[in-house]
């Protein structure tokens, strides 16, 4: 399928495609067309490893295809490749370039990863006036991982002076975005403001998004807890839970 072709697809049908049988082979002709979109949905495809062996040396090879197409979302995909490791060797200061490019053209998503090697002199030196600004720019555009970084910058005294008001707004923000750190942080203040309730609640949609290593460190933060109520909170971060 030429990209003339896939241009005369409406979205419905386009939609109605992808979801089909015959999906994989769609997005690899669309890809093979020169459809930057497509390159990017093969490249993570074999990320993943969904509906194709995983194959992350061919994934960072379609995500560079698609970034040289001027691709914003793959431009920062092959920041995470040189960040992580993904098909190709890890390169943090070749990683922040990317990011970097993704952050000046306007993605959220390039403004907070180059925001979190910036916070970390990850790859760069440290700067964490300059990672406070890129988080704030990606969390007014909705990025809530972005948002839970502002409050840990106001909750810890970052660049500005502590501000438990500010960091709880955050935090709250980030929550209610989906992220499972904002999540836990939100939880921990509604602790501290004694309402276990409701910060159980929060804690729960934490423990489901969360990842194996943030559940092992959030299930040992709630049992070193002084309050027994948040001991018995533990569990739900456990494996089995």
């Amino acid at each position: 399928m030429t990209a003339a072709a896939l241009d005369t697809l409406s979205p419905a049908d386009l939609t109605a495609a992808l979801a089909g049988p015959d999906r994989v082979a769609l997005v690899r002709r669309a890809a093979l067309a020169g459809v930057a979109e497509a390159q990017m949905v093969l490249g993570q495809m074999l990320l993943d490893g969904r509906d194709l062996p995983s194959d992350p040396a061919a994934a960072f090879g379609w995500f560079t295809v698609a970034a040289r197409a001027d691709h914003l979302p793959a431009i920062n995909m092959v920041g995470r490749c040189y960040d992580l490791g993904w098909g190709v060797a890890v390169d943090k200061p070749l990683a922040a370039r990317w990011y970097r490019t993704a952050a000046q053209r306007g993605l959220d998503w390039g403004m907070y990863n180059y925001g979190t090697l910036l916070a970390l002199g990850d790859g760069v030196p440290q700067d964490r006036a300059a990672a406070l600004a890129w988080f704030g720019r990606a969390a007014d555009m909705g990025n809530a991982k972005a948002a839970n970084f502002v409050g840990s910058f106001h909750e810890d005294g970052w660049v500005v002076p502590v501000d438990l008001t500010e960091a709880a707004r955050c935090y709250a923000v980030a929550a209610a975005g989906g992220d499972f750190r904002g999540q836990f942080n939100h939880a921990r203040m509604l602790i501290d403001a004694g309402d276990l309730a409701t910060a159980r609640t929060w804690l729960e949609r934490s423990a489901a998004g969360g990842n194996p290593r943030f559940r092992a460190q959030a299930a040992a933060w709630l049992r070193a807890h002084p309050l027994p109520a948040c001991a018995a909170l533990a569990p739900l971060f456990d494996p089995a839970a």
